[in-house]
């Protein structure tokens, strides 16, 4: 069964919410950038990059290492898997209603079949 109350999954969904995010983890799945190369695309300030940054962090999706003055960024993906399979299962539970609902309307609309005489 999915965790459906997960701390972790907060974490991930928080993070993926905003666009800005989202682009930032777009990028990255191309290889690691500096916070000055995520932070170039958007009107942001460094520190403003930097804050997404730790919220990305946060949730476990990107994993940052200094080297003297410059902070590389990469993407960890592992986290989303959760994310995934949280919506796996929602998207089994809408298959499975959307399905029903089509059977039922199908049945409407087919021609009403022909009654057998009753053998006596």
């Amino acid at each position: 069964m999915v965790e459906h109350f997960s701390d972790a999954l907060d974490a991930v969904f928080q993070a993926l919410a905003d666009p800005t995010r989202r682009a930032m983890l777009a990028e990255l799945a191309r290889g690691e950038r500096s916070v000055g190369e995520l932070a170039a695309p958007f009107e942001i300030s460094l520190a403003g990059a930097s804050k997404h940054i730790k919220v990305l962090e946060a949730a476990g999706l990107i994993r940052r290492t200094v080297n003297g003055r410059t902070h590389l960024c990469a993407l960890e993906p592992g986290p989303m898997h959760a994310g995934a399979e949280w919506l796996r299962h929602y998207e089994h539970f809408w298959n499975t209603r959307l399905d029903a609902l089509e059977a039922l309307l199908d049945a409407e609309d087919a021609p009403p079949r022909p009654r057998r005489p009753r053998a006596r």
